[in-house]
């Protein structure tokens, strides 16, 4: 037996206030509800929504080896993704001139807000899967060009 401290919160029943952390981890927990869903593309990245509520959007991602994002923000959204099969590689440019790569692994999670700008790709010999949430809702997204010297440079707004 425990006991639990006066102050703890119990984690919300439903996910439309839960963190999109959190989100995107039940989702990947419960993979008879999306493996029918899964495709592979061999000529680019597959994606297929999960849910869309007036809160947050899941998405559903497929990840050939060598297939990649561009490097990109997200808008004004906040989110977070979770690597459910495979590696993955997260590239994030910080400051506009500062560059990290983060190798990811089946179970881990990245999380991201605005003016968060990165790269994910599958630099692996075999397939990947991920589940993204956003919040509220996915925003245009700007992609950029990197230099190490000048920095970001925006190259154009798209949803994707």
């Amino acid at each position: 037996m425990f006991a639990v401290p006066p102050n703890t919160l119990a984690a919300a029943a439903d996910l439309t206030s839960a963190h999109p952390v959190r989100i995107a981890r039940e989702l990947a927990a419960d993979r008879g509800s999306w493996t029918h869903l899964l495709r592979y593309d061999p000529d680019q990245r597959w994606f297929g929504l999960l849910a869309r509520t007036e809160n947050y959007e899941a998405w559903l991602l497929s990840w050939l080896p060598g297939q990649r994002t561009e490097l990109h923000d997200h808008g004004g959204a906040t989110g977070a993704f979770t690597i459910v099969s495979g590696d993955l590689t997260e590239r994030v440019v910080r400051g506009g001139t500062t560059e990290v790569l983060h190798q990811l692994t089946a179970g881990q999670s990245r999380v991201f807000g605005p003016d968060y700008v990165h790269q994910v790709s599958n630099t692996g010999a075999d397939p990947a899967v991920s589940i993204h949430v956003y919040r509220p809702v996915r925003s245009p997204m700007t992609t950029y060009a990197h230099d190490p010297v000048t920095g970001l440079h925006p190259v154009g707004t798209h949803f994707g």
